[in-house]
């Protein structure tokens, strides 16, 4: 299964947005340095999912705002 997310690195806050079933709008407080943005990302989708974080997998967009991960099974 793959989910549609639009970061917002540097956010005052943390929020997950639910836009449709497969798509997601993530704001997170770190910066968009050395992939702490994308680490941030991961583990706010593992706890929203229940799944843990070593089951997403960043497929493409690792230096975008626009992701698309893929949940392993």
């Amino acid at each position: 299964m793959h989910l549609k997310i639009k970061t917002h690195p540097g956010s005052k806050k943390l929020k997950l947005i639910k836009k449709a079933e497969y798509s997601f709008e993530i704001y997170v407080k770190q910066k968009a340095e050395r992939g702490l943005a994308n680490k941030a990302v991961v583990k706010t989708l593992s706890l929203y999912l229940k799944v843990p974080a070593g089951k997403l997998r960043l497929v493409k967009g690792a230096k975008s705002r626009n992701k698309i991960f893929e949940i392993g099974l």
